[in-house]
């Protein structure tokens, strides 16, 4: 989908846990928001109402433009746990395949750059949406089986069956342990310090991205290689990967190890104030929050 409108979810596997979801897909020049002294694009308006955006920098990017400044800085999803299923998880037990026990690497600079940027405009911030880490696992790589997830046992997750084997995203979390939330959620594993994540594979595919094919004409192509939330698979060799958006706007596979960009996600409550057209000359501003 690469025509730059924002879609209404007709198909509800498209909807998430709250229901029906707008997206926006392509290269859209509306979706603009600037928050907390930063530039987001609007990803989403989430079932509950609540708006999803990604990090876009420090000043306003036009669609297709390559720059360092549209993420905040790099980090490998999980540095020095990688060699094992349950490593590709944003959180973590050894030898549990929904463990929560342990952050990965890349959720502490999240809750790091949180802390530091955003904790003040937190009455803006929702606490009810969350970020759907799909950790479902399977020992067949075209239908899921619920085998594996833990040790040496290759694996391949929700993710990789819904995007790499069928081509089919989908919005919905299958299990509610690996639906990242707070504390004060009503929903989710409330397992998050803060209300942060990342863009989920499934969202990239929606907005344009498609496995092994190259797009730089929708509005996540940034010209760098960013992580997203979704596991994808192991081998059995005991390396771990997670989905990440390649420098060429391809949806692909990396070692949770690798050191990709960081764009952190986060989404505002829905009874906002909002000022603006959305352009990147005019964007959307929520008042007492610019």
């Amino acid at each position: 989908m690469t025509t730059g409108v924002i879609y209404k979810s007709l198909d509800e596997s498209q909807y998430d846990e709250d229901g029906e979801v707008y997206y926006f897909a392509g290269a859209p020049t509306d979706n603009y928001v600037k928050f907390a002294g930063y530039y987001w694009r609007i990803i989403r308006i989430n079932g509950d109402g609540s708006i999803r955006m990604i990090y876009d920098g420090r000043s306003a990017h036009a669609n297709g433009k390559s720059s360092d400044d549209r993420q905040i800085g790099t980090s490998a999803f999980n540095l020095e746990n990688y060699n094992q299923s349950e490593y590709a998880g944003f959180m973590f037990t050894a030898g549990q395949a929904h463990g929560l026990g342990t952050s990965s690497t890349i959720k502490g600079v999240l809750d790091n750059w949180y802390n530091n940027n955003l904790k003040s405009y937190e009455e803006f911030i929702s606490t009810e949406a969350g970020f759907c880490g799909d950790r479902e696992p399977s020992t067949n790589a075209s239908i899921s089986n619920g085998q594996g997830g833990t040790g040496t046992i290759e694996t391949y997750y929700g993710g990789y069956i819904r995007l790499i084997t069928n081509k089919n995203p989908d919005l919905k979390c299958k299990n509610d342990v690996d639906l990242y939330t707070v504390n004060e959620s009503n929903k989710g594993n409330k397992a998050l310090m803060y209300p942060i994540g990342l863009i989920t594979a499934d969202e990239v595919v929606m907005a344009g991205a498609v496995y092994k094919e190259v797009n730089e004409h929708f509005y996540l192509f940034n010209g760098l290689v960013n992580w997203t939330f979704t596991p994808a698979n192991s081998f059995s060799t005991g390396n771990a990967l997670g989905f990440r958006m390649g420098a060429d706007g391809v949806l692909g596979n990396s070692g949770v190890s690798y050191t990709g960009g960081v764009r952190p996600v986060i989404n505002l409550v829905h009874d906002l104030e909002i000022i603006g057209s959305g352009t990147s000359s005019d964007p959307f501003v929520v008042k007492g929050a610019e």
